[in-house]
């Protein structure tokens, strides 16, 4: 089992030993982005999905998190992986492998069934249980503000004008549900016709329509075919308020600065454009 256990630590390995005794890698599926490792690996005959985070991962933990409080409504369908083990101190998990193709770059990606099978996923997540937060639109907006003072190629102006707005926009209480929190077809996979979601590394409590702003700058934005088949699956439209400005304004700024931290030219173009719409006269 040493190919493809370079990136992890000590722990790690001494945990899927214990584990998984003598597995074989059979993939590594890892970004190389972030300090993730994802590894396909065959033990006993089936078939896992090792994800290892580094020193400074929390997606991990948050996946952990995901699996053992909200995955139910899709494991209990055969929609989502079973957790095996978890440790969240290690930053390691073990699930069972979801057969399937991503749907991104498949011929499912334009298929507006696909995207009504995901609607109905997205709202069995979305259904289990809410919150009332009165703070989380200050932590966003200042979230926000926290990538405008860091590393970023948006234009000064457009840099001053975000940092105005961001900082005269009312704070409201919010109303949380479970997310996934990168709710996109590279996180879908489709065997036999039937959809399946994986990674959850950013899944946390948000406003239900913070699920929707990938696929609205991306998906949507190129078929409105695929929106209304989505909006069909998950049965209303929770983008009707005024927080969903804040939300597209937030995730376009995160979308260019993250992306532009990691490296990834092509995300980081798609926040220029985010940015560019959102502000756009309308």
């Amino acid at each position: 089992m040493a190919a493809g256990r370079t990136n992890l630590s000590m722990r790690q390995r001494a945990l899927l030993d214990r584990w998984l005794p003598g597995a074989h890698v059979e993939k590594d599926h890892s970004w190389g982005l972030v300090q993730t490792t994802v590894l396909e690996m065959t033990y006993a005959g089936s078939r896992f999905i090792v994800k290892a985070g580094g020193a400074d991962d929390h997606h991990v933990e948050r996946e952990l998190h995901a699996h053992l409080n909200w995955l139910r409504p899709w494991t209990s369908l055969g929609r989502a992986p079973v957790l095996e083990y978890g440790d969240s101190e290690a930053k390691l998990l073990v699930t069972r492998y979801l057969p399937g193709e991503l749907v991104l770059g498949s011929e499912h990606a334009n298929v507006p069934a696909t995207y009504r099978e995901a609607g109905e996923l997205l709202a069995l997540l979305h259904a289990q249980t809410r919150i009332v937060d009165a703070d989380y639109e200050q932590r966003e907006n200042e979230k926000s503000l926290t990538f405008l003072s860091g590393p970023h190629r948006i234009a000064t102006s457009t840099v001053e004008r975000l940092r105005a707005e961001i900082t005269g926009w009312p704070t409201p209480e919010a109303l949380l549900v479970p997310t996934h929190g990168d709710w996109q077809p590279r996180n879908w996979l489709i065997h036999n016709t039937i959809v399946g979601i994986i990674d959850f590394g950013r899944a946390s409590m948000r406003p239900a329509y913070t699920d929707f702003t990938r696929l609205s700058a991306q998906d949507f934005h190129r078929d409105s075919k695929l929106e209304r088949a989505f909006l069909d699956g998950y049965g209303v439209d929770p983008r009707q308020t005024p927080a969903w400005y804040r939300t597209r304004v937030r995730e376009a700024v995160g979308t260019a600065a993250w992306a532009y931290r990691v490296g990834d030219e092509a995300f980081e173009a798609q926040g220029h454009r985010m940015i560019a719409e959102v502000l756009a006269p309308s």
